[in-house]
C-alpha cells in the first residue's frame, strides 16, 4: 500500500499549504490536512517538490498570496486549485529591494 502524500495549510485564512511528500506530481492525488484535524483530498496539477506550496483554491493574478496567515506575496498569474506555487507564479513583497521604501508588504 502506498503511503499517503499529505499537504498541511496552518492556518484558516491560507490559500496555500505546504507538501510533506516525496513524488507529488500532475495528476496524483495529496490529503489536504488543517489544524483542526480535517482532511480532504486535493488533486495535483504539475510537479510539486517536498517542501513547497500548493494552493488549495484558485488565486487570481493580483490577489495575496497567503501561509501561515500571512501575506507572502501577490500571485502574478491566476493559479488554479491544485497547482505549484512558487517563483513562476509569486511576486514576493518581502524584503525586494526594487520597491520604493514603505512599498513592501
Amino acid at each position: 500500500m502506498e503511503e499517503a502524500k499529505i499537504a498541511l495549510k496552518v492556518n484558516e485564512k491560507d490559500n496555500v499549504a505546504t507538501i510533506f511528500a516525496q513524488g507529488v506530481g500532475d495528476g496524483c492525488t495529496v490529503i489536504l490536512r488543517d489544524r483542526k484535524g480535517t482532511a480532504q483530498p486535493l488533486a495535483v496539477s504539475g510537479d510539486i517538490p517536498y517542501g513547497h506550496k500548493i494552493a488549495v483554491e484558485d488565486i487570481p493574478a493580483g490577489a495575496p498570496v497567503i501561509k501561515y496567515g500571512e501575506r507572502i506575496g501577490v500571485a502574478s498569474r491566476d493559479i488554479r486549485k491544485g497547482e505549484y506555487v512558487h517563483v513562476h507564479n509569486l511576486d514576493s513583497m518581502r524584503g525586494r529591494g526594487d520597491l520604493p521604501a514603505g512599498k513592501e508588504h
